[in-house]
């Protein structure tokens, strides 16, 4: 395997969507092999049965593990063996467990250093209720869930509370935990997106200001000012976005998720992507579900994988970058001599006598 070249894991999703649809299309043009070395998570046999029911040309070598990955071909790596039945556009068990299978195997590696980042492909509900799972990705009982950015050229965007009904949000919504998704936005923007002073705009739980701006929202503001965060606010997101003062930020960071994905979807033009942060791992994903009402019809638009593969490159040599200079830091090239003595350390000094 070529060492310099960027190793993308990339998991198949659930096996009756339009994952390897999307695959086969974005690997169609060469110059995506110029930029990565892609390693498909999945089955080969089904890879296969996908392609000749899309009658697409599309050539991928097969491997059994990471390490002999080729740097200039699709690699097809072997997770399962187990025959598995293609029902193309309707989610079942078996499509669910060959989606976790890959996902398992993928971040598996990942954290071996066998890869560089991982780009997940829709799984259906069925897959994450067969492992403790946030959105597509696998999480190691963390102590705190990660934080899905939405990225696009015009927005980044999250959601404090995820996707969840907004009595939910509400209930779990804290001023820690609005330090802490806000610290981890920061962190990602710092990191993953290479800004050096990053500006976080929070929103606003109600259209005017009431309990959760006075008791929550500012006071976690405040926190986060104290610790070198640069989160300013609550805005009503209605002025927010009608105003166009989102244009005066790096990110936004929302209550609750409609108030996210509402704007994000009327404001970017390009295909949804998200990046997972807080994670020890580059991860990130195309915003389409599994789409099976057009699986196994050629009509599935790729650009979205495309997108999420060029974010991981850019979020990895980011982090390269960013974590260069933590690597090896300079040794002292002096010795402080100092009187480490207890008598000298705990010594009160005497006053002056007055004559």
């Amino acid at each position: 395997m070529e060492e310099n070249k960027i190793r993308i894991a990339i998991t198949h999703g659930d096996t009756n969507g339009i994952g390897y649809e999307t695959i086969f299309k974005t690997f169609s043009d060469p110059t995506m092999l110029e930029l990565c070395t892609p390693i498909i998570y999945g089955s080969p046999k089904i890879a296969a049965y996908h392609r000749k029911t899309l009658g697409i040309q599309a050539n991928f070598s097969i491997i059994n593990k990471a390490e002999d990955a080729h740097a200039d071909k699709l690699n097809m790596l072997t997770c399962f063996d187990d025959e598995v039945k293609v029902e193309l556009g309707s989610p079942t068990a078996a499509s669910a467990m060959a989606a976790h299978k890959a996902l398992t195997r993928a971040f598996d590696d990942a954290k071996a250093g066998l890869v560089d980042a991982v780009v997940t492909l829709p799984a259906n509900a069925m897959t994450n209720s067969a492992d403790d799972t946030t959105g597509d990705t696998p999480q190691e009982k963390p102590q705190s869930t990660p934080l899905v950015v939405h990225v696009s050229d015009e927005l980044r965007i999250a959601s404090v509370t995820g996707d969840m009904s907004l009595a939910d949000a509400l209930r779990l919504l804290t001023k820690e935990l609005i330090v802490e998704k806000a610290t981890m936005l920061h962190d990602a923007l710092r990191r993953d997106f290479r800004l050096s002073n990053p500006r976080i705009a929070l929103l606003q739980v109600n259209p005017q200001s009431g309990t959760e701006e006075e008791t929550l929202l500012k006071p976690a503001i405040d926190d986060l000012h104290a610790a070198g965060v640069g989160a300013f606010g609550p805005y009503p997101a209605d002025a927010f976005f009608s105003q166009f003062e989102h244009t005066k930020f790096d990110a936004i960071l929302t209550m609750y998720h409609d108030q996210a994905m509402a704007p994000f979807r009327l404001l970017s033009r390009e295909a949804d992507v998200t990046l997972t942060a807080g994670q020890p791992i580059v991860v990130t994903s195309p915003g389409f579900g599994p789409q099976y009402e057009i699986a196994g019809k050629g009509t599935a638009d790729e650009s979205a994988l495309r997108y999420a593969i060029y974010l991981a490159i850019d979020a990895v040599r980011h982090r390269r970058d960013y974590d260069a200079p933590l690597a090896n830091p300079l040794k002292k090239l002096y010795h402080e001599k100092r009187d480490e003595s207890e008598k000298v350390r705990f010594t009160i000094p005497k006053k002056h006598e007055q004559h």
